[in-house]
């Protein structure tokens, strides 16, 4: 599935705050070799460079959008493309920062521990998720999915990710191979200007797979209908604005 770079940076301020988060966390004054994984259009993988420097920093994506968007925006910053399924991290690696990205990976748990393997001593692997399908934005995809004249395209469909695991199995798969590991889940309660605009927000990420499934003919409906749902779903504040509540789930593991 392709990604919109142009989409997912609507909301580039409220989607740059968890990875600006996340890097406070990690526990490293200096690093020669930082690698962003899943680094999007670059907002994170500014960040690297502010702290670490532009020698010590390159990011991977699969999308050809978002890589070019990544390599405007940071002109003497190498980004390659990697499936990062396949990919496996060079011994001298440093920080692995991986945000917002392993969600889309089944199984990534495995991938964190092999990943986590292949590390140094006192590396690090940075992770930021999404813990948000339990929230009406998506199980909001689902019920549209199911009400209108494209309900036969979804039928036997898995366009819903697989859910987290929980904090504890993180702590239990990673501990053996760490001498430190951090597990933490933030709520981010973001105001937004309308119904709209949470649609816009979730038309970058989650979204993208519903309207692909239900088809360019359905499409201006599809988001109609999801959006009266997402309406009812975020009642308005005093000042008309709607607050989008949005978990996200941390993990910080230093290699022993």
């Amino acid at each position: 599935m392709a990604w919109s770079a142009e989409q997912y940076l609507k909301f580039e301020n409220e989607r740059t705050r968890p990875a600006s988060d996340l890097l406070a966390q990690v526990p490293l004054g200096t690093a020669a070799r930082v690698i962003d994984l899943g680094c999007g259009p670059g907002n994170s993988t500014e960040l690297l460079v502010e702290r670490f420097g532009v020698d010590a920093v390159s990011g991977l994506d699969s999308d050809r959008d978002m890589l070019d968007k990544a390599r405007a925006r940071l002109p003497h910053t190498r980004f390659d493309a990697a499936d990062l399924s396949q990919w496996q991290p060079p011994a001298d690696a440093d920080l692995l920062y991986a945000n917002a990205v392993l969600q889309w990976i089944p199984d990534h748990l495995a991938l964190m521990q092999q990943w986590l393997q292949a590390l140094r001593p006192g590396a690090v692997l940075a992770v930021q998720m999404p813990d948000n399908l339990g929230e009406p934005t998506h199980l909001l995809m689902e019920e549209t999915g199911a009400a209108g004249p494209w309900a036969a395209r979804f039928e036997g469909s898995r366009l819903r990710r697989a859910p987290l695991p929980q904090p504890a199995r993180y702590l239990e798969a990673l501990s053996p191979l760490c001498s430190r590991v951090d597990v933490w889940h933030t709520i981010y309660n973001h105001p937004m200007a309308d119904a709209q605009a949470i649609v816009e927000w979730v038309r970058g990420t989650g979204l993208r797979p519903y309207l692909a499934a239900a088809g360019m003919e359905h499409e201006a409906a599809f988001l109609a209908d999801y959006t009266a749902r997402i309406d009812r779903a975020y009642p308005p504040l005093a000042d008309g604005r709607r607050l989008l509540r949005f978990p996200r789930l941390f993990v910080v593991a230093v290699r022993a």
